[in-house]
């Protein structure tokens, strides 16, 4: 290969050759079903909250607000309406649109949608998600544009090429990819840098991030070996399935733990092995 090239492999071939995979325990909806609505949690952002939760029938409808100092976001409407959700979109637009950050007419995606991990995504969970986002219910729901004081970059990358599968037998590499890729938790533990991005280079897993919504603001915890020094890994499960502390009093949202709930035995103790490994801060 000569050096200094890059080969890209186009989405449609990836998931061609997915598709054509011996099968496994898992078809590829269940799979997509499970990441979605477990660990990856894309609801958490993208279905519209009212005063006691999730609206009722607006599940990943997209146009909840976040505010932060830098931008005023609204979540995109992920279900299959062909008018305001995603549709009219093929399934290679909608996996550049995860893990490039790039909608059909090239637009970028701004924060706090975590592109630059979501790019770690292997291409058969991106295909499973799909999968799974194409079986929801079509909910017609027009979302305004975001606005963003700061500028937007021209891309977060070069195009993707293949990502593989990590090895769920190995629980710590799982577990990274579970908490990194899958789940961003390094994106929402790890504080703000100068730029106002998560320091996930330098302060990975610190906490200290802060979320303002209708609950008021929290703040994230540091989620390294320093800030769970006093949690047993069930303990530890506990507080990401139920958002209850050892002490009894509760975490906030953004965390989302009804999402983490549905998680299984296996990746919960994937989780929590990757993050016993974090270097201390």
């Amino acid at each position: 290969m000569p050096s200094g090239r890059r080969f890209v492999i186009p989405f449609a071939a990836l998931l061609m050759a997915a598709l054509s995979a011996p099968a496994g325990a898992e078809t590829r909806l269940e799979r997509g079903r499970y990441l979605v609505e477990s660990i990856v949690a894309c609801g958490n952002c993208h279905t519209p909250q009212g005063p006691n939760g999730p609206l009722p029938g607006m599940a990943l409808a997209g146009g909840l607000k976040i505010d932060d100092k830098v931008f005023s976001a609204y979540t995109a409407n992920l279900t299959p309406d062909r008018e305001t959700g995603i549709g009219a979109w093929t399934d290679a637009q909608i996996a550049s649109a995860i893990r490039e950050g790039k909608r059909p007419d090239g637009s970028i995606i701004g924060p706090p949608m975590p592109v630059g991990l979501y790019r770690g995504l292997s291409d058969n969970d991106v295909a499973a998600i799909i999968a799974y986002l194409r079986s929801v219910k079509a909910v017609k729901n027009k979302v305004p544009k975001s606005e963003y004081r700061i500028p937007l970059p021209p891309s977060y990358g070069p195009p993707v090429g293949r990502v593989a599968d990590v090895d769920r037998k190995d629980k710590v590499a799982y577990g990274r990819y579970l908490a990194g890729p899958a789940g961003h938790c390094i994106e929402c533990h790890s504080p703000a840098g100068p730029q106002g991005a998560p320091d996930i280079e330098n302060r990975l897993g610190a906490g200290g991030l802060h979320f303002i919504g209708p609950w008021g603001t929290s703040v994230s915890p540091n989620i390294t070996p320093t800030g769970l020094a006093a949690y047993s890994d069930a303990d530890l499960k506990k507080v990401i399935t139920t958002g209850v502390r050892p002490d009894g009093s509760r975490l906030k949202p953004p965390m989302g733990t009804a999402y983490y709930a549905k998680m299984t035995g296996a990746d919960l103790d994937a989780v929590v092995a990757y993050l016993r490994t974090l270097p201390r801060k």
